[in-house]
């Protein structure tokens, strides 16, 4: 009984550490926002767990500045959805590979404007959910989080 367990327990443990050597990547990666890295943002854009990435809320902010797009709801969203896209295909994914997105809208009456725009960026359509919210940093419009995986 005895030599038994011991072989069960071996096998195991020989089963655990091959399965850990086949990852090529950490488990989990932490990735900042493209052109914030000098800007010292408390948080990260996107955090990749083994294939899937789970992206932090975007706001339609201009790359290299603090301040959004103008022009309202449809600029606010184009430079959102671009932001998203940068994000994805620096952390090896793309805007093809998302499969969940969370809405965030400053103003849910502005959902049908939003929606003109957002259709454009995604051939697929991915699970999606729109919540009218109180505010937004910046007075943004809009803010988008999204679930990714990576080839």
């Amino acid at each position: 009984m005895r030599v038994l367990l011991m072989l069960l327990t071996l096998t195991y443990l020989a089963a655990c550490s091959v399965g850990a050597s086949d990852h090529s990547k950490p488990l989990v990666e932490y990735l900042p926002a493209p052109g914030t890295e000098e800007m010292d943002l408390p948080y990260t854009a996107a955090v990749r767990l083994d294939n899937t990435l789970y992206l932090s809320g975007a706001l339609g902010i201009v790359p290299g500045t603090r301040a959004l797009a103008e022009g309202g709801i449809q600029p606010e969203t184009k430079q959102t959805l671009e932001n998203i896209a940068k994000t994805l295909e620096n952390s090896g994914s793309s805007i093809d590979n998302v499969v969940k997105c969370t809405v965030f809208l400053a103003d849910v009456a502005e959902w049908g404007a939003m929606n003109e725009v957002y259709t454009t960026f995604f051939d697929n359509k991915p699970a999606r959910t729109a919540i009218g919210v109180g505010g937004l940093p910046l007075n943004a419009r809009l803010e988008v989080e999204c679930i990714a995986w990576v080839d």
